[in-house]
């Protein structure tokens, strides 16, 4: 592996691990909604971490360990669905790891070539970079306009981070995260 490649490897692992670590804060706060969503944002990013590490770490347990936690992950996303259409992005984002973790060649910089099903993988693509397109427009709209309370962009439900941490902390770390499986998924 390239040395560039070996580098933004180990920077999407701290950016995914870092995301996760803050996720797993706001699950130790008290508050409402916010603190429960933190649960599944955690676990989302610190699997981003483990997947995204170089150099064939973990090859023999780390798909079917990473597969389980997710198909259970995507089986409680699912069973949230019932509460609103918000939950959505968490049952992708779980579905995504479990595809990532079981496509051959996709381990981030394995130095392997990528297989998957490209309809699969275009179509995570597509919806990856519509959220960091659009997570990433309102994140700065809602900075320049300074405007606290905003509800969060790309699910509607209306948290402004007040019973979870700063909302525009909030927002970041989400886009930070939707960034990293884009880049993950165009590394297959």
């Amino acid at each position: 592996m390239s040395l560039p490649a070996s580098v933004s490897s180990w920077l999407l692992v701290v950016l995914c691990a870092v995301s996760g670590a803050y996720c797993l804060g706001r699950v130790r706060r008290p508050g409402g909604a916010a603190a429960r969503e933190a649960g599944p944002e955690a676990l989302m990013g610190f699997g981003m971490a483990v997947m995204a590490v170089p150099g064939g770490f973990g090859e023999g347990w780390r798909a079917p360990v990473l597969g389980a936690v997710f198909c259970g992950a995507a089986l409680h996303a699912g069973w949230l669905l019932r509460g609103g259409i918000r939950h959505a992005h968490h049952l992708v984002g779980s579905l995504s790891m479990v595809y990532m973790a079981f496509t051959p060649g996709s381990g981030h910089g394995a130095g392997r070539h990528g297989a998957g099903l490209p309809l699969v993988t275009g179509a995570l693509l597509l919806y990856y970079a519509g959220y960091v397109v659009l997570g990433g427009s309102r994140l700065v709209t809602a900075g320049a306009a300074g405007a606290p309370g905003t509800p969060y962009p790309l699910t509607g439900d209306g948290h402004d981070g007040h019973d979870g941490g700063p909302a525009e902390v909030i927002r970041a770390c989400r886009l930070a995260m939707g960034t990293g499986m884009l880049a993950m998924l165009l590394a297959m």
